[in-house]
Formats: C-alpha cells, sequence, structure tokens
C-alpha cells in the first residue's frame, strides 16, 4: 500500500470535522475522495499531506509512519500537493512557477520542465506570459505542473475541475490519467463525483466526515443508494 491514512480524525482548532476515516490506494492507482458539500474531503486531504494536525488515527506512506512530518518533509518523501485556489504565483511567468515548484531539485530541472510542457503543450506556448493572465483552465494545468516538478511518486488535487468549463473538465482528467500512466499516483478531492469515480480505482464516499461507502469507482457508480444520494440518480 502506497498510502494509508488510517482512522484518522482531523479538524480545525477543537471542532472534529473528520472522525475515524479511511483513505488508502496502491501504487498506480487512482483515487477519488467524494460526498456533498461540507462532508470533510478536503479536510482529509490536508490533513494527509500534513497541513492539519491529526486528533487520532496515524497516516503511512510507503509503509512508513509520517503521521508527524511537516509538509514539506512529506513533499521529500514523494509527495506532491494542489490546493484548490492560491495554487499558483500570479506575478511570476509560467516557466518562473515550474522554476519554483523545482525547490527541492539539485539537478534535472530544465529535463522535467520540458517533460510538463510535453504533457502540457499550452504552458509551453506561455511559458513568457504571467499567470495571473492565464484562463481559469490554463492555471489548473500550470498548477499540475507545478507539483509535478518536485518528481512525485503520489499527487493529491484538491477538486481539480473547480471553476472550470465542462469541456475543460474534460481535458484536465484525461491530463490525471496521463499523470497517472507516467507512474504516479493520484489521490482527488472532486466534486464532479461522476467523472471522478470514471477514471478511479478506488472511491471513498463521505458524509459528515465519516465513510459512507468504500469500492472501485465502477462499483460505487452502479451502486443504486450512491447513484440516488450522491450522483443525482
Amino acid at each position: 500500500m502506497l498510502l494509508k491514512a488510517s482512522k484518522i480524525s482531523c479538524g480545525y482548532e477543537k471542532t472534529k470535522i473528520v472522525e475515524n476515516c479511511d483513505i488508502y490506494l496502491k501504487k498506480g492507482q487512482i483515487a477519488s475522495i467524494v460526498g456533498p458539500n461540507g462532508a470533510g474531503k478536503s479536510t482529509a486531504m490536508k490533513a494527509i499531506f500534513g497541513l492539519l494536525p491529526l486528533f487520532e488515527g496515524k497516516v503511512f506512506f510507503n509503509n512508513e509512519d509520517i503521521s508527524n512530518l511537516k509538509p514539506q518533509e512529506r513533499v521529500l518523501k514523494g509527495m506532491s500537493f494542489v490546493p484548490q485556489t492560491n495554487n499558483i504565483f500570479p506575478s511570476m511567468t509560467v516557466e518562473e512557477n515550474l522554476e519554483m515548484g523545482g525547490f527541492i531539485r539539485k539537478k534535472g530541472i530544465k529535463e522535467t520542465i520540458h517533460q510538463v510542457y510535453e504533457l502540457f503543450p499550452v504552458l509551453n506556448e506561455k511559458k513568457s506570459q504571467i499567470a495571473e493572465n492565464l484562463s481559469g483552465g490554463q492555471r489548473q494545468q500550470l498548477a499540475f505542473g507545478r507539483a509535478l516538478m518536485t518528481n512525485p511518486i503520489f499527487l493529491m488535487l484538491d477538486e481539480p475541475s473547480a471553476g472550470v468549463s465542462p469541456k475543460i473538465m474534460d481535458e484536465l482528467f484525461n491530463k490525471v490519467r496521463e499523470i497517472s500512466k507516467k507512474g504516479v499516483s493520484i489521490l482527488m478531492v472532486e466534486q464532479n463525483a461522476k467523472q471522478a469515480l470514471k477514471i478511479s480505482d478506488i472511491g471513498f464516499v463521505l458524509t459528515q466526515g465519516k465513510n459512507k461507502f468504500i469500492d472501485s469507482g465502477k462499483k460505487l457508480l452502479s451502486n443504486p443508494e450512491v447513484r440516488e444520494s450522491f450522483l443525482g440518480g
């Protein structure tokens, strides 16, 4: 198991948002956390990355207990995180953003930038452009690319399709699959549950901060209760 968040409880200050929750995936898998607004999806992901403290439970990565590591220490272990907002440096160019993403690297930055440009050709076209002038979809691609600059083995995406058009959303999910095929395991928090579960090996449905369903993406999509309650029938 690459990631195993076991019986985690977390929240803000003394308010518990996520309770006794399990989230896990194997190497090479895509996993999604879905559920209604306020279910604790993003809270759980932030705790897995170390942005929030755990009240209870443990987080294991590559069979190592990382529960007490700081986010920057988790990056050194091979984790990378793309937040929903404030995920680029707007006053910098596209290429400067990518260079900043490689902050832990001592060499190979140019080669990785080239790989990011191959994955996201529009970033190559706009590499000298100030990032704040990008469209919403282009910003998300830049955020993805910047996260890949650390050469992660595990990428976490918080609402990757938020604020983009349906066409761009489809393109972003296709990019998620491409990234996965390059050997990067991916955990997504996603409000568009149908799209996320279609490409997920495993899905976690949260309600009120607790595991409601855990199953393969395919089985969750065909589960009548999941379809009725969370997928619009």
